[in-house]
């Protein structure tokens, strides 16, 4: 006995010990993901330019499937439990975790639709509002990514071969505006259709945006298919040889590309079509498709010295440059990258600097290279750094520290300035383009849909109504006793070896196998299970569970008894009561504390904008608040214990007061109004308040979650149960078989 007890004790604190120490690990990661969305709130990285990603909270369960199928790193992550947006900004709108989910609790959305004015209103053929004839492809629509933009470029030439309709025409039935991805496919498309086209672009090789990428820079994240049928299948290729496809593609098809025509005007000519008018020609055609991207004119800083020769706003060959004292100036992927490439050249002192306090909008993997490279003192970074001029040698800077401005003079040979672009929107609304909201057809708003508690309740009402119905008929067998039921009419039929009773055993051990691949396809390992959409996967595995649970039910004929069919029938009734809690009662505790989250960050906000207009000694009580308001939520919500989380509840109001009250002491003494020392003060017992119970909440849903252990055990356990059942079934025979399910 006293070996079996130490034995145990030891298994018992060694299991306490690494759970423990899994918990600790859960909360430390938990903590860096707040604090890494906290940023990026604070610098503006939110939300992605064009298009991220909304999660519904209401649905999501926390299988973390989004968080896998992202091919960013950063932007997506599980806190307290459920998916949620850490930084928005490095979505690249490739909307992976979209179809990933197996509840729809996600959605890649255009970030301010309902607001912005820097879309273009077009309907659902691109045609642009008002404007027949006249359509839009690739990046100006504000979607993202090279394949959304080859599938735009040959819808536009499907629509005009539509309307073009059969037989000869006279003069051109399109005109293409940019041969980046989108015209390169709306001009194989149009090829391949057989219409008259032109295709026009003011750079002197194809390419568009892309062509203007460093060189070597990878390219494209997902698999695509050309107009023409050629496919793309890896995932990513070096610029080069994109560019060189599309140029071999442009070849083998005689594209009419017009390299080095620069359209100034698109106008309605005197037949009802278009005059696309360029710097040396004039080109009229029935319809226009507008494939310019939305860089436009690069940005300039409006600086002294920015008209210098050695001022670029593109770098296509970093190897050009060797030996060279260079600087450049963004926070963004292409910045990042010209300073990468750069920085590999044999030679150069390579700095970037950067208006914002870090990079926000990076990739994680471009963000990595370029920490590494600044550790080995390959790259300078300055961040809350301003150019102030440029001048022959050297650029005059000014950094910000401590609330201060300080003037550097930058010995310097190479400024390369990639703050943005300007796009064309000039030249669209001329054109008869509008931007207005109103003019376009508003998308649907993402809202919290909902548990989908009632409709799943109402389903299960329904399928347990018609299995009560079932029972209820064939009452006089049911009702008996499993000994009397022997010598029932109905025993041939209904007994669970024989007849219907059998089918209804065979139907539910079915629908167990095809619940259970849920799993596999939601792993993705397997790939012949790939056809279907998670969603609908999700779908069969509730139904399937419930039915086979009912149906498991009949063929045990309502009873269950002490053997292997009546383990595995209880096993099932465990496993539909756990999959049902971890359905429902899990999504609602983790939505509860990720509502603390977005309270904690509306309040800090708030701190922030009352000490926007102090100076001097208030500003710096400003930043002790700020400080305060984080130690509080950090103790108390991520650096305790469960145990001194619950003892806050009785020691924490001591610990808020004296906080406090050193705070209001430094606030009088700095001079801050009274009225805005107290709005102070009141957000920083808000933040605690906030910050205690988002604790609790989190120690509900770690208390919850086992019950996802409970359901896969069971789970395990059901298909022994239920594969020995079976077995043992076919050895003895139908024969053999007695009612309630037992052999």
């Amino acid at each position: 006995m006293g070996w079996f007890l130490l034995t145990a004790l030891v298994l018992g604190l060694g299991v306490a010990l690494g759970a423990a120490l899994l918990r600790r690990e859960e909360l430390r990661r938990m903590a860096s993901r707040v604090a890494e969305r906290e940023r990026a709130v604070r610098l503006g990285g939110a939300e992605a330019r064009l298009q991220h990603p909304v999660v519904d909270l209401t649905l999501c369960v926390g299988c973390g499937a989004c968080v896998r199928a992202c091919p960013e790193e950063g932007v997506l992550d599980l806190v307290h439990g459920q998916a949620v947006v850490v930084n928005g900004a490095r979505c690249t709108g490739v909307s992976a975790c979209e179809p990933a989910c197996p509840t729809g609790a996600i959605t890649v959305a255009l970030t301010g639709a309902q607001t912005r004015r820097d879309i273009p209103a077009v309907d659902e053929s691109l045609e642009a509002s008002g404007v027949p004839g006249l359509f839009l492809a690739g990046e100006v629509t504000a979607r993202a990514l090279i394949q959304n933009a080859l599938v735009q470029g040959a819808a536009v030439a499907a629509e005009v071969a539509r309307r073009a309709g059969p037989g000869p025409r006279e003069g051109l039935d399109l005109v293409i505006v940019g041969a980046g991805p989108a015209g390169i496919a709306c001009s194989l498309e149009a090829r391949r259709l057989g219409l008259s086209f032109a295709t026009l672009d003011q750079e002197p090789a194809i390419g568009g945006t892309v062509a203007r990428y460093p060189r070597r820079k990878l390219v494209l994240t997902n698999p695509v298919r050309l107009p023409n049928g050629a496919g793309l299948a890896r995932r990513t290729y070096e610029k080069e040889e994109l560019v060189a496809l599309w140029a071999s593609l442009a070849a083998s098809n005689e594209l009419p590309i017009h390299a080095g025509e620069r359209v100034l005007a698109v106008e309605r000519g005197p037949g009802g079509g278009f005059v696309v008018r360029t710097a040396t020609r004039a080109f009229q055609a029935r319809h226009v498709c507008l494939a310019l991207g939305r860089r436009g004119s690069p940005t300039k800083l409006g600086v002294p010295g920015e008209d210098l020769a050695k001022v670029a706003y593109a770098l296509t060959d970093a190897n050009a440059y060797q030996g060279r004292r260079v600087l450049v100036v963004g926070g963004g992927e292409s910045a990042a990258e010209a300073a990468l490439a750069l920085s590999e050249q044999p030679g150069n002192d390579v700095t970037i600097a950067y208006r914002q306090e870090a990079f926000f909008r990076l990739r994680q993997r471009t963000q990595e290279r370029l920490a590494e490279r600044a550790a080995q003192g390959r790259i300078r970074v300055l961040f809350r750094c301003r150019v102030l001029a440029i001048r022959e040698g050297a650029v005059d800077l000014a950094l910000a520290e401590a609330g201060a401005e300080s003037a550097w003079s930058l010995p310097n040979d190479e400024v390369f300035v990639m703050a943005g672009g300007t796009p064309p929107f000039e030249l669209l609304e001329a054109a008869g383009v509008s931007f207005d909201p109103a003019a376009r057809a508003q998308p649907q708003a993402v809202v919290e849909q909902g548990s989908g508690l009632v409709p799943a309740l109402a389903v299960g009402l329904a399928l347990t109504g018609a299995t009560l119905g079932f029972a209820l008929w064939h009452g006089d067998y049911y009702g008996l006793t499993p000994e009397r039921r022997a010598v029932h009419e109905l025993h041939a039929d209904l007994r669970p070896g024989m007849g219907t009773g059998l089918a209804l055993g065979i139907t539910s051990a079915v629908l167990v196998a095809v619940n259970l691949l849920y799993l596999a396809r939601r792993s993705q390992r397997a790939r012949w299970l790939s056809f279907g959409s998670l969603k609908a996967w999700m779908t069969s595995h509730v139904a399937t569970g419930i039915l086979a649970l009912l149906l498991a039910l009949l063929h045990a004929g309502m009873t269950s008894g002490d053997s292997i069919g009546g383990n595995a029938l209880t096993a099932l009734i465990v496993l539909f009561a756990s999959g049902a809690l971890g359905r429902y009662l899990y999504a609602y505790v983790p939505r509860a504390a990720n509502g603390r989250e977005l309270e904690l960050e509306e309040v800090r906000v708030r701190l922030a904008r009352l000490a926007e207009g102090w100076t001097g000694a208030q500003r710096a009580f400003g930043e002790r608040a700020r400080a305060t308001v984080a130690q509080l939520v950090e103790s108390r919500q991520w650096r305790s214990t469960f145990a001194g989380r619950a003892l806050a509840l009785v020691t924490g109001r001591a610990e808020l007061t004296r906080a406090l009250a050193a705070l209001r002491a430094e606030g009088r003494a700095a001079g801050v109004p009274p009225a805005e020392l107290e709005s102070a003060l009141a957000l920083a017992r808000e933040a605690h308040r906030t910050a205690t119970a988002a604790a609790h909440f989190e120690d509900l849903r770690a208390l919850v979650a086992g019950w996802r252990w409970v359901h896969r055990w069971v789970a395990l356990a059901l298909v022994l149960l239920l594969v020995i059942h079976v077995v043992v079934a076919l050895l003895y025979g139908a024969a053999r078989s007695l009612p309630g399910g037992l052999t």
